[in-house]
């Protein structure tokens, strides 16, 4: 049987084949697309062996889980995303703790970041609601640009780009999900004040890597295909 790290180190070198591939096939230039490893309900042991590997970049979506691992792994230099839904309560704790979050969908939660950073400013997604699906976090894409617009005027947020978790009933209704994100995105840029930081487009997981990259994405969220099956949250 193969040992965690050595099928780790599989997982990894299958993923990057698969993402350079996707910018190959999409005419893009080459490390333009990020991996973000969605490193939930891992131990820190995983996230160690994807560091040694030259993995960076963590996603996380439950706080107390992400603290206790941010903490055991302080002396790596990590970059930590916060990817869960954010309850009120836990806005100091997120803005304090981690250096992206990806899913701000209401101006209330948006102030509340701001309130609570202090030093570099905190990287910001809008998550938005594409699919309009009652089930899913996310702005409603009607109200996407006040909420920008709102968050380009606080002082200790910067806004990098977009996010979605569409809903995955068929490739074709994806195409058009990631497709209809990405002409969200362009037209945010062009209102910008400062559009050179407005570069990034999440989306894309293990299912539909290849689509997203197609329509745009530059950062895809990878962790079943990278960790093996989610353990279960207790």
């Amino acid at each position: 049987m193969m040992d965690r790290a050595t099928q780790l180190k599989q997982n990894f070198t299958i993923i990057e084949h698969a993402i350079r591939t996707a910018e190959v096939n999409a005419a893009l230039e080459k490390q333009s697309v990020r991996l973000l490893a969605v490193s939930k309900t891992k131990p820190a042991t995983d996230i160690e062996t994807m560091y040694a590997l030259g993995q960076k970049c963590f996603g996380e979506n439950y706080v107390q889980e992400a603290t206790e691992k941010i903490n055991i792994l302080k002396e790596l230099s990590i970059e930590w995303h916060f990817i869960g839904h954010i309850q009120s309560n836990k806005t100091k704790q997120i803005a304090t703790t981690f250096d992206w979050v990806h899913t701000v969908d209401r101006e209330k939660i948006a102030n509340r970041l701001s309130e609570a950073r202090d030093g570099k400013p905190l990287n910001i997604l809008i998550q938005v609601n594409v699919d309009l699906a009652k089930t899913k976090s996310g702005v409603d894409p009607s109200n996407l640009k006040d909420l920008a617009e709102s968050i380009w005027n606080l002082p200790n947020l910067r806004l990098r780009g977009l996010m979605s978790i569409p809903d995955p009933e068929s490739d074709s209704q994806l195409k058009q999900s990631h497709h209809y994100l990405k002409n969200l995105f362009d037209n945010l840029k062009r209102d910008h004040p400062t559009p050179e930081i407005f570069d990034t487009l999440s989306m894309g997981m293990t299912q539909d890597l290849e689509l997203a990259v197609s329509e745009g994405s530059n950062m895809v969220r990878i962790g079943t295909a990278l960790f093996g099956a989610r353990a279960p949250k207790e």
